[in-house]
């Protein structure tokens, strides 16, 4: 009996225990083939987010042109809202929109704000539920699985819609369920690589959302006569990618599995990633539990974040950022119509702007700090907006839509690269401002101001039609505001990413007297050198 006591002793002394972040850094591999394909197959999920959140931008699109159908229409009436019903109909045919099949123009023309609004407000709700979900019971893959699910169903019964009033429920119904999606890829992708690709992959994300904004148009124009075949189109792919890829391919994430206290769950996973990137983890390895993470859980932790003052202030801060940033990017890209170019053409051009502001987030976050990045972005896409003021005002004729401006054009896509740019590095700089245990808690409160925000741009798109410079003014005024909120964050370039708001706590504090104590010493020695002089 005492040999056996003795030998489990000498075990617990010998076993090897580090947190997840070192396994990764050490055995595992920063970012090795598995995490390649980790984050390759979670990110896919972004395109089925981009497909639902712009696909409106099509669906309900104002029609620039008409017919009549009747001798006692006056084609020469500069407006259809001085026709008689039943004398005209759109070029298009009353299908190729909401707005044209069921008349949402003249004195019902801000009706057709209500269904992008509504959405924007279900995805804000959904961020706040899903954000629970992922970090308490259901994990970050059930989460991204239930997400995707109920994506296909509501966006199935949307092209069902028989009036405005159920399609904006089941708009509401579609951003609450696609809401999942972004937030839960995010930290899942992230958390399961090294310190030192967190920017990086945490711009891959938006890459496939990029290909996903790009792909609209493709789908759009072949079913520009029937908005509803869009919709059942779009609703197909997230079941197929749920059913045939999430399911069986795609693990869970380590770093959650530990909080929640499911270790031997957490290292399995693990020992796959570094298995297939050719390496081994030792046999005395056990991962170490972050202090009170066990007995809490995510639910505490998350009540627990604006408990905390430090974490509660830059909370508060994140989400005022944030509500700038959401009102910016999306209200830039559902404005488009407002350009008066072609509307497929400028989709396509603002989709293709993504793809350098993802790249170019991707190379700066490396090496530059995210603070900076953030607020140089939204410099420049609010000053980009506010110059669009100029050639609006030349690119509009009164009484009717002129060819728009190419420097109009540019400058906008400028702007929007830059807007594209912010949202995107805003993502990452949450993931890395909060501990895992109130992580995609925190992502979801930023995804809720995106989302509160966005939910008010439709109706400044809609004065944009009568208005082009008040739109682009507000964009451009709020993007500048959200640029130097941002400067009261803290920099998270090359810090570890932290398992609870205790040790966060601790961790940053006795970083700063560190610092403090460096300053303090080197001005001691400066002092020393001009006495010694």
């Amino acid at each position: 009996m005492e040999e056996e006591k003795q030998g489990l002793v000498k075990g617990r002394e010998n076993r090897l225990q580090l947190t997840v972040d070192e396994v990764v850094e050490e055995y595992v591999g920063s970012f090795g083939f598995s995490q390649l394909v980790h984050v390759f197959l979670v990110s896919l999920a972004w395109i089925f987010d981009s497909h639902n959140t712009l696909v409106t931008i099509f669906t309900d699109a104002q029609p620039h042109s008409w017919k009549c159908i009747s001798p006692i229409c006056d084609e020469n009436e500069a407006s259809v809202c001085g026709l008689k019903p039943g004398t005209w109909e759109w070029a298009a045919g009353n299908s190729s929109s909401t707005i044209a099949e069921w008349g949402l123009v003249c004195d019902q023309n801000f009706l057709a704000a209500i269904p992008a609004s509504l959405f924007f407000l279900g995805s804000l709700l959904g961020s706040a539920v899903y954000g629970r979900l992922a970090d308490g019971f259901l994990g970050r893959k059930r989460s991204v699985l239930l997400s995707c699910l109920l994506t296909s169903a509501t966006t199935f019964l949307t092209s069902l819609s028989p009036n405005i009033w159920i399609y904006s429920l089941l708009r509401f119904a579609n951003g609450f369920s696609r809401s999942g999606i972004g937030i839960c890829c995010l930290v899942l992708s992230t958390e399961a690589v090294g310190r030192k690709w967190r920017g990086q992959v945490g711009q891959y994300g938006f890459f496939f959302f990029t290909a996903g904004f790009l792909s609209l148009p493709l789908i759009a124009y072949p079913t520009r006569t029937c908005w509803r075949n869009i919709y059942k189109i779009i609703s197909f792919l997230p079941l197929v990618y749920a059913v045939f890829i999430l399911v069986p391919f795609v693990s869970e994430s380590p770093r959650w599995l530990l909080v929640r206290g499911r270790s031997e769950e957490a290292l399995d996973v693990l020992k796959r990633y570094a298995k297939v990137n050719g390496k081994k983890l030792p046999p005395n390895l056990s991962l170490l539990e972050p202090p009170s993470c066990a007995e809490r859980g995510a639910v505490q932790g998350t009540k627990n974040l604006w408990n905390t003052n430090w974490a509660a202030k830059r909370m508060a801060i994140v989400m005022i950022t944030g509500f700038g940033v959401g009102f910016v990017y999306y209200g830039v890209q559902l404005n488009v119509e407002n350009l008066n170019f072609n509307l497929y053409f400028t989709v396509a051009i603002n989709a293709m702007m993504e793809i350098p502001a993802v790249f170019v987030g991707s190379v700066l976050l490396s090496f530059t700090n995210r603070r900076l990045l953030f607020s140089i972005s939204a410099y420049i896409a609010g000053i980009s907006c506010i110059l669009c003021i100029i050639f609006s005002r030349t690119s509009h004729k009164k009484g009717n839509r002129s060819k728009g401006s190419l420097a109009q054009l540019t400058i906008e896509a400028i702007g929007f690269m830059a807007a594209s740019t912010a949202f995107d590095v805003m993502y990452v700089y949450c993931v890395e401002l909060f501990p895992t245990n109130v992580r995609n808690f925190a992502v979801s409160m930023l995804r809720q101001a995106l989302m509160l925000g966005a939910s008010i741009a439709p109706l400044l798109v809609v004065v944009g039609r009568f208005s082009p410079s008040l739109s682009f003014l507000v964009f451009g005024l709020l993007s500048i505001v959200s640029g130097m909120i941002s400067l009261w964050l803290p920099e998270t370039r090359n810090s570890p990413l932290y398992e609870t708001l205790e040790q966060q706590e601790e961790e940053e504090k006795f970083n700063t007297i560190s610092d403090d104590m460096e300053i303090e010493l080197g001005k001691e020695i400066n002092n020393t050198s001009v006495f010694t002089i």
